[in-house]
């Protein structure tokens, strides 16, 4: 989905389609890069978030990684967001209970890494990956990448 559209902003369509289909999977795929339009996007219910130019080397990667539970984003767009919630909040206990490797997963998550990335930085297999992101998020009591991030994020 991208955010200029002739007669709706993407963002509004994706608030939309979400209402009428909350399982659907959007990834934003677009040139705005401003701290607004990426957490209106997540906020609206966008699962991940791509700028244009980078696009060609990840989309598909991107998007096998949506439809398998993650948030892929912009290296430079996590880091945005990473910023932005270092200006935030104070930590909460689950992080905590995170093991070391866990831990790392999700530091690399952070830093905007796909999955398979994730894997080939730590030398271990995609569906180990997977396994370390499932625990993650029942530790954290979160159901996707961007809600885990932003939960670690603001309990850092």
């Amino acid at each position: 989905m991208d955010i200029n559209l002739p007669k709706m902003n993407g963002i509004e369509c994706v608030v939309r389609l979400k209402a009428q289909l909350p399982r659907l999977l959007v990834l934003m795929l677009t040139v705005y890069e401003d701290d607004d339009s990426i957490f209106r996007a997540l906020k609206a219910g966008a699962n991940g978030y791509l700028v244009k130019r980078d696009a060609a080397e990840k989309l598909l990667d991107a998007l096998h990684d949506v439809r398998h539970g993650g948030a892929p984003m912009s290296a430079h767009i996590a880091r945005q967001v990473v910023q932005f919630f270092h200006r935030s909040e104070k930590p909460a206990a689950e992080a905590e209970q995170l093991s070391p490797r866990e831990l790392e997963v999700l530091d690399l998550l952070v830093k905007g890494l796909v999955l398979k990335e994730v894997g080939e930085q730590l030398g271990i297999g995609l569906e180990t990956v997977r396994t370390h992101v499932n625990h993650i998020y029942l530790k954290l009591h979160v159901r996707s990448r961007i809600e885990a991030v932003v939960k670690y994020l603001r309990q850092s």
